[in-house]
């Protein structure tokens, strides 16, 4: 892989540096209730089709008394697309080169009354580049109160950078993304997720100062609702349906997510791309 220009190695940073606080703050929840849970990082690398190295990534997961499976991964990959997957990514088709670097959140959490959450967001370069990227709740046994917040935080980072945050238009995005078309329903309460965010030259600077509000967003509201619900009693018949509900998550994230199909197509780590699959899921 190439040696990063200045706006690559700033994306990077950045990813990795909310990285580093993301999981801060989750492993400071678990010190609250009394777990010494930490997380634990597995640097991998890769080869593009090429045999050229191709950049890489660190793997982080934690299992504890409140996230029953935390996983946070970074990734500064590069080199080239095979020629058939380069025909399905903007900007590829012409020139198979590509960079790309970015973080992805998943939480599954032992307490079903505890919304699961996905995150994340990305910066891609190909004859293009953009930021894509989102965040949305996934709760077995919904709140609207939290559910507001969630959305109300995620609209407050997007007004503050309109018009390149587009809360709207962001929003029904998310609800026509995060859906399960097999069985019809949705994957959660929702969130925001946008791509191909124009980032080539003067658009770079406000496209990526869009992008760390929204990881800012989601490190100032998540752990709250965390904190909000964490001690909540629950039934085995709730936990039941958390457990079913984890199922519906791994059936899109297996069949419909592009990011499962992006890592696996470039070659990346197979245990960081599945770090999103639940510890434990029932099919009823």
């Amino acid at each position: 892989m190439t040696p990063l220009d200045p706006q690559q190695a700033a994306a990077r940073a950045w990813f990795e540096a909310l990285r580093d606080r993301i999981c801060a703050a989750f492993e400071a929840i678990e010190r609250e209730a009394g777990s010494d849970a930490a997380f634990a990082f597995t640097p991998w690398t890769r080869d593009d089709p090429t045999g050229a190295p191709g950049g890489g990534g660190v793997r982080g997961v934690m299992k504890g008394r409140v996230f029953e499976k935390v996983g946070v991964n970074v990734s500064t990959v590069g080199g080239q697309f095979s020629p058939e997957f380069a025909r399905s990514i903007h900007g590829a088709a012409e020139d198979p080169r590509f960079f790309a670097t970015g973080i992805s959140l998943v939480a599954h959490m032992a307490n079903p009354h505890v919304p699961a959450v996905h995150m994340n967001t990305r910066y891609l370069r190909t004859t293009r580049s953009w930021f894509g990227g989102g965040a949305d709740l996934n709760p077995p046994l919904p709140y609207d109160e939290d559910n507001a917040d969630f959305h109300a935080r995620l609209r407050a980072a997007c007004d503050a950078h309109a018009p390149v945050g587009d809360y709207p238009r962001f929003a029904r995005w998310a609800e026509e993304y995060f859906f399960i078309p097999h069985r019809g329903v949705p994957r959660g309460a929702g969130g925001i997720f946008y791509d191909h965010l124009d980032a080539d030259g003067a658009a770079f600077a406000p496209a990526f100062a869009f992008t760390q509000a929204v990881g800012e967003a989601f490190l100032d509201i998540y752990p709250l609702l965390v904190r909000r619900r964490r001690d909540t009693r629950f039934t085995a018949e709730e936990e039941t349906q958390m457990l079913a509900w984890r199922g519906r998550y791994a059936e899109f994230n297996l069949v419909h997510d592009r990011g499962t199909l992006f890592g696996l197509k470039t070659g990346g780590n197979v245990d960081a791309i599945l770090m999103s699959l639940p510890p434990r899921a029932i099919w009823p």
